[in-house]
């Protein structure tokens, strides 16, 4: 208990201090298992089964915002497969003429190298709400397909391969009815938690395991198994939480693999020059598969980091000889070192985009994927953004009463099914400044918003009164202290979601009472 104790403080006391100073509280985690290595603190089987359950929650999570036909792609298959080429081609190339090391280890660090961080890109698209983005979207394929290689590679160095019953995982997509109906019945308390953890650790973490496959690939396709279902979001929120707490033991466990010495650290540093490179690789690669520059750039900021998994690679590596194991620990550093730099830059991806937009725009084909093309609102004269119950309420009342209307969302599941509904929705990120960039909002006179997320709708209404929109702007919010900013921000109507429960419960009470008075005449 004492060594929790003092886990949870220098956590803490670290992450803050870098929030404090601007920086992402990641960085803080980090510095604080390097620091209780440096004070002789071990890394322990808890602290390893929570960052365990932590990784999987967080690519449970992931897999419950994705459409597994994504990955299918040819800018997110094709071009995770060419990158990785490239990249451990050159790199091999690099290693060849500053070193003497065998082939086989060359080749062993540059693919470990290769990988990009699942957990580190993830976390900074969730944390920016742009893993709806396209550019997010194009990320987490490349990082479910670089995963999906890691695998491979882990059951050729382990000399183990899937258990013969294997096969029988992809039962789970058979069963989809059911582990909907098991969701449905979990209601809407402490059920819906425990009902996510069962399947993200059990279903989704022990199951593949016990089949030879990764646990984390397992997590990720049983969130992918549920996205559609309606509540998805519902069950996204309710793991959130723990699932924040838990990923601290893993950025802890990085630290703790061993306090580098200066000379280690050198090298680690020198390791990290090749990020720019892995980003820049990224950018022109996509930009071949006919992204937009905006798109290509942040999807390259977003995975250029190293992955965990080239510790597992590398850790494999030194069990069957082909590594020494000061190589682990530098490893461990390396990484440790491109999440310290890969956050920070990430946080601020979309300023550095717009600093350099000029020159990036200039290598961008004509011909770009449909689903990066600038929205086009037609002729309509109501936008409604977050196409919700109370957007859809809001969409069905100003059609029915003859007004030309558009429904923007950033889910395009949510979008395809309101289409099929009759509705014109389309898929719109109001928290990508590449959508508003492109977004031409002649002959809108009314802009609805009526998003889940506080950021999302003020970020909206900034955008829109930065661009000159001089219409009517009405949003809906949840608490009251929301109302306020929202009308600094240049929102002409807000309204507080409850507060307008208690005024239509008011009404119907009255019109009831009414009724009641006068014998129903």
């Amino acid at each position: 208990m004492v060594t929790l104790s003092v886990w949870l403080m220098f956590a803490f006391s670290l992450g803050l201090i870098m929030r404090l100073v601007g920086l992402p509280p990641l960085v803080g985690y980090l510095a604080a298992g390097f620091a209780l290595s440096f004070n002789g603190y071990e890394s322990s089987h808890l602290l390893e089964e929570v960052s365990h359950a932590g990784v999987l929650l967080l690519l449970f999570g992931v897999g419950l915002k994705l459409r597994l036909k994504s990955l299918l792609r040819a800018e997110v298959l094709a071009g995770s497969l060419i990158h990785m080429a490239i990249f451990v081609a050159v790199f091999m190339l690099l290693l060849f003429q500053f070193s003497t090391l065998d082939k086989s280890v060359v080749l062993l660090i540059a693919l470990a190298l290769s990988f990009s961080s699942t957990v580190v890109a993830a976390k900074v698209l969730e944390s920016k709400r742009e893993l709806r983005a396209f550019h997010g979207r194009v990320a987490i394929g490349i990082l479910i397909v670089q995963d999906l290689v890691a695998v491979g590679m882990l059951s050729t160095l382990g000399g183990a391969a899937p258990a013969p019953w294997a096969i029988a995982v992809l039962g789970f997509f058979f069963i989809r009815p059911l582990l909907y109906k098991l969701l449905d019945l979990s209601g809407h308390g402490d059920l819906v938690l425990l009902y996510g953890l069962m399947v993200a650790l059990v279903f989704g973490g022990e199951s593949f395991e016990l089949a030879g496959l990764s646990s984390e690939l397992g997590a990720l396709l049983l969130g992918a198994i549920l996205a559609d279902h309606e509540r998805s979001k519902q069950l996204s929120n309710a793991l959130w939480g723990l699932k924040e707490v838990l990923l601290v033991g893993f950025f802890l466990q990085i630290g703790l693999y061993g306090m580098p010495t200066w000379e280690l650290f050198e090298q680690a540093l020198l390791l990290n020059l090749a990020l720019p490179f892995k980003a820049l690789l990224f950018f022109g690669v996509l930009l071949l598969f006919r992204l937009r520059a905006r798109s290509a750039f942040l999807a390259g900021m977003s995975l250029a980091s190293f992955s965990e998994f080239g510790l597992i690679v590398a850790s494999l590596g030194v069990k069957q000889g082909f590594l020494g194991e000061q190589w682990l620990v530098l490893l461990a550093v390396t990484v440790a070192l491109s999440f310290a730099l890969s956050a920070p830059l990430n946080r601020h991806a979309h300023e550095i985009y717009e600093y350099f937009e000029s020159f990036l725009q200039r290598f961008e084909t004509h011909r770009r994927q449909p689903d990066d093309e600038p929205v086009s609102l037609g002729n309509s004269h109501v936008v409604i953004m977050g196409m919700g119950r109370v957007g859809t309420g809001a969409y069905d009342e100003f059609k029915a009463q003859g007004h030309l209307t558009v429904g923007l969302d950033s889910d395009p599941g949510k979008a395809e099914m309101h289409r099929k509904a009759g509705r014109r929705v389309l898929y719109a990120d109001a928290e990508d400044p590449g959508f508003w960039s492109h977004l031409d909002l002649h002959g809108v006179e009314t802009v609805v918003l009526t998003m889940t997320e506080m950021e999302a709708n003020l970020i909206a209404t900034r955008q829109l009164r930065k661009r000159g929109f001089a219409g009517l702007i009405s949003a809906t919010v949840y608490y009251a202290e929301d109302v306020e900013p929202l009308k600094e921000a240049g929102a002409d109507l807000v309204y507080d979601y409850h507060d307008g429960i208690g005024v239509g419960l008011e009404r119907l009470s009255l019109e009831q009472r009414e009724l009641s008075n006068t014998g129903g005449l």
